[in-house]
């Protein structure tokens, strides 16, 4: 699919990081129903208020839009289900892999094609 996405720079980058989101719709448990990206590498420098990320795994100022676009493919190609943003398609993911999520993913890959050159 070819699924178009918006990286957003706070004034203060590289200090914070960036916010991505898909304005193609994508059924993935790491991206939310509104598109918003949830991997560690975007989230806030600092300690994890709910202990599950370790600090050098959320934002640095070495990170680069590179570093981010590597984190994102890895991502789509590997979900955090243990950290999900969409619970829905994590569940699906966890407990129907080869058909519900399947058939939704194969639908918003065909939508994304349709749309990929407007």
């Amino acid at each position: 699919g070819v699924f178009k996405a918006h990286l957003t720079f706070p004034k203060d980058y590289p200090l914070r990081p960036p916010k991505m989101k898909f304005i193609t719709e994508i059924w993935h448990p790491n991206v939310d129903k509104n598109g918003d990206v949830c991997i560690s590498i975007l989230h806030e420098p600092g300690e994890d208020k709910y202990g599950y990320e370790k600090p050098e795994e959320r934002w640095l100022p070495i990170h680069t839009v590179e570093t981010i676009m590597i984190s994102v493919i890895s991502m789509l190609a590997d979900p955090n289900g243990d950290s999900p943003a969409n619970v829905d398609a994590a569940k699906e993911w966890r407990e129907d892999r080869n058909g519900e999520f399947k058939r939704k993913v194969a639908r918003c890959v065909r939508k994304s094609q349709e749309t990929a050159f407007e």
